[in-house]
């Protein structure tokens, strides 16, 4: 526990003041030596003596500005530590059948972040980062386990994209967001894009190193356009097998060959989008460890609540007493 301001505490002696002060209207009485003593009404007196005393601590620990310090606090559950990197060309604004949603229909980007956003909340122990990457990539939310966060950037994938797909430098900002990450547990990464990208020589290189270097779980959901290549088909004949010509079937046998944890699903709708989480969500059930940092907690409005609350009650004890007027003997107060 810190204080803001602990000058103020200094002014706590001054709480003691009801236990030597009465806190009820005087009355003059001939004599008390012959009645029983009133447990009932010494425990009231004390009760109120005790409500002004909280009343006074209670408003100088909130001038003080009393607060809970910053802490970590370690954390267990069952999942992962996951990068969602998201294709925002511009042709993820365009629908699975090819063309700008109208009516009813909605766009790939606005399906995969609808579905991406449910398995976020479902997955109550997974910590989460977000990277985005069309002409260039972009570092988006760091792995966190602070969901609203996430939620707030993946509301933001479905803005209008750039015209190009850099899918290598989007994998390489990726893995740099997981070597950031220094807590322990099972990391992956979700690539969700519509696959039109050839990775440079050179990338596919770099990429290799890195994915080498790290234990990584890789996930590519392909959003393929009707009418588009599959990247499982093998070309048909007299079609050029080259990435140029075939990037979906190319990219995907450079995951293949990281050598490294992948798993591929082709998704042509929503439904498809869904299922393809959803088995990702069942492969990704991990013990994890894990502190989380708890910010400092400002607790001076509960002690300004609290001393309201004391107030309160001294106001509606001194709004109760009465003064009785008994013939032929002065007024006291009940």
């Amino acid at each position: 526990m810190i204080f803001t301001n602990s000058i103020a505490l200094y002014l706590l002696p001054l709480a003691l003041i009801p236990l030597f002060l009465g806190m009820q209207r005087q009355e003059s009485y001939p004599s008390l030596a012959g009645l029983e003593p009133d447990r009932l009404s010494r425990a009231i007196s004390w009760a109120l003596r005790l409500a002004g005393v909280a009343a006074i601590a209670s408003l100088i620990l909130g001038m003080a500005g009393v607060a809970l310090r910053e802490r970590t606090v370690e954390r267990f559950g069952q999942g992962a530590h996951i990068v969602l990197l998201i294709d925002r060309s511009a042709s993820m604004n365009d629908t699975f059948a090819g063309r700008q949603p109208s009516g009813a229909e909605e766009s790939k980007s606005s399906a995969a972040k609808r579905l991406i956003k449910e398995f976020v909340v479902e997955r109550e122990h997974d910590r989460f980062g977000v990277a985005a990457f069309s002409t260039a990539p972009m570092h988006v939310v760091p792995i966190t386990d602070h969901k609203d966060i996430v939620l707030g950037a993946i509301d933001a994938i479905d803005r209008p994209g750039l015209a190009f797909t850099d899918v290598g430098r989007g994998l390489a900002m990726a893995l740099s967001m997981i070597e950031e990450d220094v807590h322990q547990g099972s990391r992956a990464i979700v690539l969700v894009s519509d696959g039109v990208a050839v990775v440079g020589r050179r990338i596919q290189d770099a990429l290799r190193m890195e994915f080498a270097r790290r234990p990584v779980h890789l996930y590519f959901v392909y959003l393929r356009t009707e009418g588009s290549n599959s990247m499982f088909a093998e070309p048909a004949p007299g079609v050029e097998d080259t990435p140029q010509a075939l990037p979906e079937r190319h990219l995907n046998k450079f995951f293949q060959s990281l050598r490294i944890p992948y798993h591929a699903y082709e998704a042509e709708n929503a439904a498809a989008i869904k299922s393809a989480i959803t088995d990702i969500g069942k492969l990704e059930q991990t013990p994890l460890v894990y502190t989380e940092r708890v910010p400092q907690y400002d607790l001076s409005r509960w002690a300004y609540v609290l001393a309201a609350l004391a107030l309160g009650l001294l106001l509606a004890a001194k709004l109760c007493e009465r003064t009785l007027k008994l013939p032929g003997a002065p007024g006291h107060a009940a």
